[in-house]
């Protein structure tokens, strides 16, 4: 019997850390396809706990206790065609609507983890520019991505995403 066959799945977990689980011939692919596959996990764990929130909420047609009007409003839920109910086309809907979302989130991570890496690569060094630049390409690629961008919201979130890129890479030094 070799070392793979005596392998558990406590060492498959721990092995992520080391070299990755995806294997695609380069470190700039592995990267941004790792970074997708996990965020978009996020992302698909992300919409249907928020929607199921919503659903329950609904379902019980609690006071909304002090919540904010956007909150409780007519916009609390991002998937419109889910009804609360359990009928085929609310079922589809969220299907649907968490794969956009999932697909979303993955994009973003990709794209800001393949930016980071090349620019590293490009400069020779891993600094705050570095973050930065690729938070505000990041920021604009998801506003690109949202139904009714305007040009305040695409510049909003290249700068949002320059400053939260930036101001993480730079506390991660401190913490």
């Amino acid at each position: 019997m070799n070392s793979n066959e005596t392998r558990t799945l406590l060492d498959e977990f721990r092995s992520f850390d080391k070299g990755g689980y995806l294997d695609l011939g380069h470190p700039l692919l592995n990267r941004i396809a790792e970074s997708f596959v996990k965020a978009a996990g996020i992302g698909a764990i992300h919409a249907v706990t928020r929607e199921a929130y919503f659903t329950t909420i609904d379902g019980t047609k609690v006071n909304n206790g002090g919540l904010p009007p956007e909150i409780t409003g007519s916009k609390k839920h991002r998937f419109p065609d889910l009804k609360g109910e359990t009928n085929r086309k609310s079922l589809e809907a969220l299907v649907k609507n968490t794969g956009k979302e999932s697909l979303q989130w993955g994009l973003a991570a990709g794209m800001y983890s393949g930016l980071t890496y090349g620019l590293k690569e490009a400069r020779g060094t891993h600094d705050w520019k570095n973050s930065a630049v690729a938070g505000a390409i990041t920021g604009v690629a998801l506003a690109l991505t949202s139904e009714d961008s305007s040009h305040e919201q695409i510049v909003q979130s290249a700068i949002t995403g320059a400053a939260v890129s930036t101001a993480a890479n730079l506390l991660s030094g401190i913490f």
